[in-house]
């Protein structure tokens, strides 16, 4: 390797003054800056490796969080999750995915679900009390195998490839759950969404079903489908190209806004499950006041108002 002018003339000049051989002082010159650049190359190989993945301990918990930038899970001790039998006026659509569940559990065929419809009418909780549910429902058999949740955000979907081939192997039945999934304009993600749930050359590992809702049937905005009708060559067939990714969920499952009475009912459930004291006249008055304010019934609405009476009568709902 060539020395720099900076660095032989000085090196020369002590080796003269030093009485040193000159061709052993540019030797280990020469030696340190090979060993310097090496030790640069080494580093940058090393930030390029892809980085090993730790080994998952399904065993720690039911739940678990997935984040894609390590690629590992966070278990979770405790989910935040509401008792199956105080969800009211989804009797229907709560006994289609119990069933469909039931028969992933089982190792038996089951389908992607896709829960849609009205905001905060329970779509994310059935799915955590169904998982809970149906593990509670086979705890102790000999051959069950308990079903783990995972939850992946939805700026994360991406990355389900890689989250699929971490579950593969594993002996656990998994439900991969996204809420509020959905694609604007530019967000070509939904792609690798349609290929990964069906159509891909490798397909949905055995052990996994991908649970989601949304606000939107379609996952996509109606604009959006406007627009591309408007603008393409085949308004058709650019329409169908991300309607079609709905039809990878073999179970679609809508919620629709409730009625006066079914909210009145999820309220007094609440009420009578946590033990709230009041009279039920007065409940029932206090519970259309409080929806009346917010524009809108929903199981959303009649929680948050048994959370305020709860704190009102100083109890509490852990």
């Amino acid at each position: 390797m060539s020395i720099s002018a900076q660095g032989y003339v000085p090196a020369r000049l002590a080796a003269i003054g030093a009485g040193v051989n000159l061709r052993d002082a540019i030797m280990t010159i020469d030696q340190t800056a090979l060993l310097a650049t090496l030790e640069r190359i080494a580093s940058a190989l090393d930030r390029l490796a892809p980085q090993t993945t730790a080994a998952v301990d399904f065993d720690a918990a039911d739940a678990f969080v997935w984040h894609a930038a390590s690629c590992g899970f966070t278990p979770v001790p405790k989910v935040n999750r509401v008792d199956i039998g105080l969800l009211r006026g989804i009797d229907l659509v709560r006994d289609l995915l119990v069933e469909n569940t039931e028969r992933f559990a089982k190792s038996l065929p089951a389908n992607n679900a896709l829960l849609w419809g009205a905001r905060g009418m329970g779509k994310s909780s059935l799915v955590k009390a169904v998982h809970a549910q149906i593990n509670a429902a086979g705890a102790g058999a000999a051959d069950f195998r308990p079903m783990k949740l995972v939850e992946i955000h939805r700026e994360d979907i991406e990355t389900l490839p890689a989250l699929m081939s971490r579950v593969r192997p594993a002996p656990y039945p998994f439900i991969l759950f996204c809420d509020d999934l959905s694609f604007d304009a530019e967000d070509t993600s939904y792609k690798s969404l349609k290929a990964v749930l069906e159509g891909g050359i490798e397909g949905r590992p055995a052990n996994v079903l991908f649970y989601a809702t949304s606000n939107r049937r379609h996952l996509l905005p109606r604009d959006m489908m406007e627009n591309e009708r408007a603008t393409a060559i085949n308004p058709g067939e650019a329409v169908e190209e991300k309607v079609s990714l709905s039809d990878r969920f073999g179970l679609w499952l809508g919620f629709h806004r409730c009625s006066q009475d079914e909210y009145l009912a999820m309220v007094h459930g609440y009420a009578a499950h946590f033990g709230l004291a009041m009279d039920k006249a007065k409940i029932k008055a206090e519970a259309i006041e409080w929806a009346a304010t917010r524009g809108a019934r929903s199981g959303r609405t009649a929680w948050q108002f048994i959370q305020d009476l709860a704190g009102r009568l100083g109890k509490r709902t852990d």
